[in-house]
């Protein structure tokens, strides 16, 4: 079946609006939970604070949030002439699986943006720290080229220190670039959601920062479900998009880990779900999609399993989202797995008909990026009354922003 509207001639000139540095929150608020809350609900728009919001949230709701933990991706060596070089951590090579890789002892491959590549022409960068109490030589080698990144072999002479230990001393929190500051020490804390657990994102899903453990026990009191999942965050999330038409901009590759328990609970919800933040937004869809997939493939592999930046828009057998999910369950099955795992590239834009999400919360995001044509795609041109109400009534944007819940 094919969407009403291709979105690949969408002019990304078309999502823009003006965003004064100083509405850029460059720090968060003392205490997350007070940050103001816009409430977009069947196109009347309202404010509140956010710990209010499991007020506006049905009773028998599910409410879905992205847990993954962001890890001190940021490496810095200092070449013998000087030169300051920036390895940056996007994804494991070897092993290409986040959990294994963290537990590698003297040795781990990660595709890495290199800063000052020019001046790193050649040779071994070396590093000297002591971790866990113990002195330890770090080293990086670079190798081939990957598109703008590069693959990066790291050593270390102690069998007793794991990769993980290594990014805890050696590494850096890579905070957003529009945040136009370095990271400093209470960003560890800050730009963690309260229930993050599985290391691997390069950004935080930050529609989650202003949960506290007392909103969430509120959502639980008021009858909401709460369930997980896994996306971890590229650096491809600030990317701009560069090209007139959205077709030239490349999606970047995510990875997600969904069980069976959501899964279920999600059925059980007749496949309607509170999504927590745009990762959130972007696993639950892709659920739907890989469904589809197992509908015309039941022995279709993990690789196949990948949502392509335009498969939403392409023809496929349409199916109840129930019953997508309901694939994904008999996949499990099968293969007797616990846990959903794969990758999406997934472009949510407008054309695009959403079937598992039916209200989100967001923050609010840069001008002509893919995150703001997520939401238009969810509630349509009405995002430029939403935006309009947020810049004129002094809510703080981006990363460490005020929220948003929308509910079409």
């Amino acid at each position: 079946m094919k969407e009403e509207l291709n979105p690949k001639h969408i002019h990304i000139s078309e999502y823009n609006y003006p965003l004064p540095d100083e509405r850029i929150a460059k720090f968060p608020l003392p205490v997350r939970d007070q940050s103001k809350l816009l409430i977009y609900k069947h196109r009347e728009i309202s404010e509140d604070v956010f710990t209010s919001l499991p007020d506006y949230l049905p009773k028998d709701s599910l409410m879905i949030f992205n847990n993954t933990k962001v890890i001190q991706a940021r490496l810095h060596f200092r070449k013998e002439t000087g030169a300051l070089i920036e390895v940056f951590c996007l994804e494991p090579i070897e092993p290409n699986d986040y959990a294994l890789n963290f537990q590698q002892t003297e040795h781990a491959a990660w595709l890495c943006m290199v800063g000052n590549l020019k001046k790193w022409k050649e040779g071994t960068l070396k590093r000297e720290m002591t971790v866990k109490g113990q002195p330890v030589t770090l080293t990086a080698t670079k190798g081939e080229c990957r598109g703008t990144s590069h693959r990066i072999d790291f050593g270390w002479n102690n069998p007793d220190i794991t990769f993980a230990d290594i990014l805890e001393v050696f590494g850096e929190l890579p905070i957003p670039p529009y945040l136009n500051r370095e990271t400093q020490e209470s960003d560890k804390e800050t730009y963690q959601t309260v229930y993050s657990k599985i290391k691997g994102s390069v950004a935080a899903p930050t529609a989650g920062l202003h949960f506290t453990p007392r909103v969430l026990e509120r959502l639980k009191e008021t009858g909401v479900e709460l369930e997980e999942l896994t996306l971890h965050v590229g650096a491809g999330t600030f990317r701009p998009v560069k090209s007139e038409e959205i077709e030239g901009h490349e999606m970047h590759t995510e990875y997600i880990s969904v069980n069976r328990e959501t899964i279920r609970k999600l059925i059980d919800h007749d496949a309607r779900a509170i999504a927590v933040g745009t990762t959130s937004v972007r696993t639950l869809e892709s659920l739907y999609h890989i469904g589809v997939t197992l509908a015309g493939n039941p022995d279709a592999t993990e690789e196949e399993l990948h949502v392509r930046q335009w498969q939403p828009y392409e023809s496929f057998e349409e199916i109840p989202a129930v019953v997508a999910l309901q694939k994904i369950l008999g996949y499990l099955d099968r293969h007797g797995m616990e846990t959903l795992h794969t990758s999406t590239q997934i472009i949510i834009a407008p054309g695009y008909r959403y079937r598992i999400v039916k209200a989100m919360v967001t923050n609010f995001h840069q001008p002509q990026s893919t995150l703001l044509l997520l939401v238009s795609a969810f509630i349509g041109d009405n995002w430029k009354a939403v935006y309009d109400y947020a810049l004129n009534h002094s809510f703080r944007f981006l990363s460490y922003g005020d929220s948003s819940l929308l509910i079409p």
